[in-house]
């Protein structure tokens, strides 16, 4: 196709002015598994194309309950972060010091707030390339990127102020320096594996999962080298200088200038790995044992996982149906496709599943989005499947890595603008096309499911247009997920009224919930209009206020005005 190394690949003969062409977009893959690597980034294209997509209308959708909480946990000063967490939300603790630090930056409006996911989601896309390459070969990691680029989910959860992103980002990373230091062992590469690991563990405690399907790729070189573990050392590029192990490491030299883990250094191997998992141990242990303590305030609104959850899983992973449908069947092919090769994506796809879906048959614990960090490796194994389509990816599964054509060109029988990756490419454009109505839906609303938004903006714009100085603020219930008011709070700042029940709030609770007094009507004398919000549409909101707080309102107002909204009722309360 006459790509030259070093060329320009933004361009080819029918580029105009830096345009991504089939053409440019070929010459990252006209190469084996592992050769193209070093003179072509593969990643580059899946992780532009995914910063792209994300960031439009990054900002458009309103904080829902979820990000409401971590603007709050994240604005308190460090002393309250700590004592909240030592409450509710230790295992999103070291997140929300991380967003402390970003929002004293970078303020908390919502663009804000979820940047960091959309880069984080960025990055993913492009390590899930790399890792493809690697295991698939260049062809696949771009198609499997691009593939990850265009699904619903990467949007909705690169534009989330949550961990989500940053855990799938971390899982792909921690699973790529495991395939390097599996296939060509040193301090260095086994360092980087447990920093990314320990990282890992602090910001998503379920990722950890990962690992089951690490131990399996580990133990299978362990006992008989990477080629068992579908890690074919004959992949690899050929041992330098800068990535031979340090002096006096003579087993990790053996596995070095062997291309992979010589039967002798099994046991080597293994212990490099545990060695590796004992920083995340000591970081994550403690943080685990506080977060389980937790578990029953937390975790509350979580039912015991049943088999129709796990039917639904590709759908509510890929935030689509037919997307997530369409991702299996593709994972499947690939999978089939690979053979050995698919053993540690499909593992580290599937382990977790199994892992959580058991754990939640006991304790409340399966919810859909503590497994987006599985979703990179499906797209692995679909872009295993599309590769295979392609002519390149055909002469690859016959004839072997080794006999494909050398970089830079195309396989015989193949026409330089590559008809195969273009077929790839317009079964990506079908999967994002499919996906078109979620994604336009995601970017509305951020609740699930979509079709019962809470319009926190709408209700506090009621307020600051009605508000007059003296009046005051109730909230009911004020122990639900909701969040009325941190949402209210959130959109009205410093233009808040007074929210005369509270006698102890977020901050002073050491929660994400306020304490409120126990006589209400003492709290509310001498106020003469109150803002009233309840959640839901409540044709009398009055009447939906329980308790004593209900009764102080009703023997002390009336009803002036109603104004319904997604989600919430407003109600102006007079004397």
């Amino acid at each position: 196709m006459g790509a030259r190394a070093g060329g320009n690949w933004w361009s080819g003969s029918a580029g105009v002015g830096g345009r991504v062409t089939l053409r440019s977009v070929s010459a990252f893959t006209e190469s084996a598994p592992g050769r193209g690597r070093a003179g072509r980034p593969v990643w580059a294209v899946p992780g532009l194309v995914t910063l792209a997509i994300t960031l439009v209308g990054l900002g458009h959708a309103q904080p829902w309950r979820d990000e409401l909480a971590t603007w709050s946990a994240a604005t308190r000063p460090l002393p309250d972060l700590a004592r909240l967490t030592r409450t509710i939300d230790a295992a999103t603790g070291p997140y929300y010091l991380l967003m402390h630090g970003w929002t004293t930056l970078a303020g908390t409006s919502p663009t804000a707030l979820r940047l960091p996911s959309a880069l984080a989601m960025a990055a993913a896309a492009a390590l899930t390339a790399r890792l493809g390459a690697r295991l698939a070969g260049d062809r696949a990691g771009l198609l499997a990127g691009l593939l990850f680029a265009v699904l619903p989910a990467t949007s909705r959860y690169g534009q989330e102020a949550r961990p989500y992103a940053l855990a799938t980002l971390l899982a792909v990373l921690a699973t790529l320096l495991l395939v390097d230091a599996l296939r060509r062992p040193s301090r260095r590469r086994w360092a980087g594996y447990a920093v990314a690991v320990a990282a890992l563990g602090l910001l998503h405690l379920v990722a950890l999962t990962v690992l089951a399907a690490h131990a399996v790729a580990v133990l299978l070189t362990a006992a008989r080298g990477p080629t068992a573990a579908g890690l074919d050392p004959t992949d690899q590029p050929r041992p330098d200088v800068l990535d031979a192990p340090p002096p006096g490491d003579p087993g990790a030299a053996a596995v070095h200038l062997a291309g992979g883990a010589a039967p002798a250094s099994g046991r080597r191997v293994l212990a490099w790995w545990l060695l590796a998992l004992l920083p995340a141990g000591a970081l994550v242990t403690p943080l685990a044992s506080t977060a389980r303590g937790q578990r029953g305030r937390q975790l509350d609104w979580v039912d015991p996982a049943r088999l129709p959850d796990l039917a639904s899983l590709p759908g509510g992973l890929a935030q689509s149906g037919v997307v997530g449908g369409f991702l299996l069947g593709l994972a499947a092919l690939g999978t089939v496709r690979l053979g050995r090769r698919a053993l540690l994506p499909g593992a580290a796809a599937l382990l977790p599943v199994l892992l959580l879906f058991t754990a939640g048959t006991l304790i409340p614990l399966w919810v859909t989005r503590y497994l987006l960090f599985i979703v990179p490796f499906g797209c692995l194994l679909a872009g295993a499947a599309l590769a295979a389509a392609t002519p390149e990816g055909t002469r690859s599964a016959v004839a072997g890595p080794l006999e494909s054509a050398p970089p830079g060109t195309a396989p015989r029988g193949t026409r330089p603008g590559g008809t195969g990756l273009g077929a790839a490419l317009a079964v990506i454009v079908l999967a994002g096309l499919l996906g078109l109505p979620d994604q336009a839906a995601l970017r509305r609303t951020h609740e699930w499911p979509r079709s019962a938004p809470v319009d926190y903006a709408g209700a506090a714009g009621i307020v600051a247009a009605g508000e007059r100085p003296g009046d005051a603020i109730v909230y009911s219930p004020r122990d639900g997920w909701l969040f009325p008011d941190l949402g209210l709070a959130y959109h009205l700042g410093s233009r808040l009224p007074r929210d005369v029940l509270v006698v102890r709030d977020q901050r002073a609770d050491a929660s994400l919930w306020a304490t409120e007094c126990g006589d209400p009507a003492r709290c509310l004398a001498g106020v003469d209009r109150v803002w009233l919000v309840v959640t839901g549409r409540r044709a009398d909101p009055l009447a939906a206020v329980p308790g004593a707080k209900g009764e102080a309102l009703r023997d002390g107002f009336t009803v002036r005005q109603v104004w319904p909204r997604p989600g919430l009722t407003v109600a102006l309360l007079t004397r």
